[in-house]
Parts: C-alpha cells; sequence; structure tokens
C-alpha cells in the first residue's frame, strides 16, 4: 500500500514536474519576445500616417493583451482547464470592474483621448491644476513636464472629466496686457506709446496688428489693454519684454504709474 501510494506520487511529481519546468520555459522566453516585439513596434509606425501619441498607446495596448494571453497559456500548460480559466476571469472580472471603477474610468479616458485626440504627445497644456508639457500618454494616465521640471501623473479619467486647455493647437497666440496711468494722463499720449513698444519687439507680429485702447476708467487709474500676437514658442519672451520696456518708457516720459488711494475726511467737533 505505502509503495503504491508513492509511486503514485512520484509519478504526480514527475507529470507536474514536466509541466512547471515548461510553463516557465514558456514564461522566460515569452516575456522576452513580448519585451522584443514592444521594442520593435516603439521604433515603427504602424501606419504611415500615424501619430505618435496613437502610436505610444497602441504598443501599451498590445503589450498588455500579449502578457493576457501569456498568463492563460501558462495557465494552460499547468493543466488547468481553459474553459475553467477563462469563466474564473469572467468571474475575477466583474469584481475587479466594480472594485477598480476608478481604473476603468481612466482606462475609458485614455481611448476617449485617442479618439478624440484634445492634445498629443509635447503639447502645452493646462488640465487638472497643473500647466506642462505632455511626455507620455499611457493607458491610464498621462504625464506632463512642468516649467519646473516637475513631473505630474494625472489620471486620464479625471482629464476627460475636466477642461483642458492647449496651447499648441495653433501657431500664434494673443499675448493681452493691462497698463494703468493717473487720472488726467494724455489718453493718446498712452496709446501712442504702447503701440509704439509693441511694434518695436522683433517677435511682435504685424499681421493682426497690436491693438491698444482705453478700458476702463479705475477708482483711481485709467486702465488700456495692449493686445499683441506672436508665434506661440514667443509668448513668454514677448509678454515679459513689454512689460519692461513700456515700465521703462513711462518712467522716460514722465506717466504716472497710480497706486490705490483712499480721501480721508476728518471732521472737528
Amino acid at each position: 500500500m505505502f509503495e503504491t501510494f508513492v509511486n503514485k506520487l512520484v509519478e504526480i511529481g514527475t507529470s507536474f514536474g514536466g509541466k512547471l519546468i515548461a510553463a516557465i520555459l514558456v514564461l522566460v522566453i515569452g516575456s522576452l519576445l513580448i519585451k522584443l516585439i514592444k521594442k520593435i513596434l516603439r521604433k515603427r509606425k504602424l501606419g504611415k500616417h500615424e501619430d505618435p501619441t496613437v502610436h505610444r498607446f497602441l504598443v501599451n495596448f498590445i503589450g498588455i493583451v500579449l502578457n493576457v494571453l501569456l498568463i492563460v497559456t501558462i495557465i494552460a500548460i499547468l493543466g488547468v482547464p481553459t474553459a475553467s480559466v477563462v469563466a474564473v476571469i469572467a468571474s475575477a472580472g466583474v469584481a475587479v470592474g466594480l472594485a477598480l471603477q476608478g481604473s476603468l474610468s481612466n482606462l475609458a479616458g485614455g481611448i476617449m483621448i485617442l479618439i478624440f485626440r484634445p492634445f498629443k504627445l509635447d503639447d502645452f497644456i493646462d488640465a487638472g491644476g497643473f500647466s506642462g508639457t505632455v511626455t507620455d500618454i499611457g493607458i491610464f494616465y498621462t504625464t506632463l513636464k512642468t516649467g519646473d521640471n516637475k513631473s505630474v501623473t494625472i489620471p486620464n479619467g479625471s482629464l476627460m472629466n475636466d477642461k483642458v486647455v492647449n496651447y499648441s493647437v495653433h501657431d500664434t497666440r494673443r499675448v493681452d496686457f493691462t497698463f494703468s496711468v493717473a487720472y488726467g494722463t494724455d489718453v493718446e499720449k498712452v496709446k501712442t506709446i504702447l503701440l509704439e513698444e509693441a511694434g518695436k519687439h522683433e517677435k511682435a507680429l504685424k499681421d493682426p496688428a497690436p491693438f491698444c485702447r482705453m478700458a476702463k476708467q479705475n477708482a483711481s487709474s485709467l486702465d488700456f489693454v495692449l493686445r499683441v500676437w506672436v508665434n506661440s514658442g514667443d509668448y513668454w519672451a514677448v509678454n515679459f519684454d513689454i512689460l519692461e520696456a513700456v515700465n521703462n518708457r513711462f518712467k522716460a516720459e514722465g506717466i504716472e504709474i497710480p497706486f490705490n488711494q483712499l480721501d480721508v475726511n476728518v471732521k472737528n467737533k
């Protein structure tokens, strides 16, 4: 009896050991092949006019699909019935789906980004309370690189349910300024100075031409709006340069930049 039992254990161990070794070999070789396939796909376009954003998303998605197939294959090699595996995966999928609704929302958001393309790689956007350049669009998360070199990871679900401002869609942008001067200042003189300083900047576009008008009579100042069109990449350079130039010009022309004023009347009893 004992000898029969030992022989049975040896038979089972030998049979399962062979399956286990085969499963390990498939795991190792399959993992290496998946890495190789992803590496090849990253270097080659899947379509003639494929966008880099779509390309990266598809490569990540293909990697996930191949890993799932590898796991199912290994389970089948170990002798577990494939039908049972599929049933377990389906049941687990429902349970995991309920537990990970946020992650599924991010996956859906990633697909929506791929379809509607509100932004792409290397675009500069405002999203999720952050501003930065898009460095990666994954299946679940999008990564931004901020101006101070921070890496911000934003869930795709949040991106698709929030406002996204894309500054890179158009080639040109408008720089809007507001300058305040004291009451009594010559309005035409201020407009002339502002338009001259805008026109002097080599990166300010001539078409559309700079625009300047008095916009508001504030409590302590006259407010003027200056609008200058520039190439998108020159936005901040023009913004800072014109601010400094106008400040220096106002000083040279004796134009007063007002402070908030409060009149206090004292009554003697």
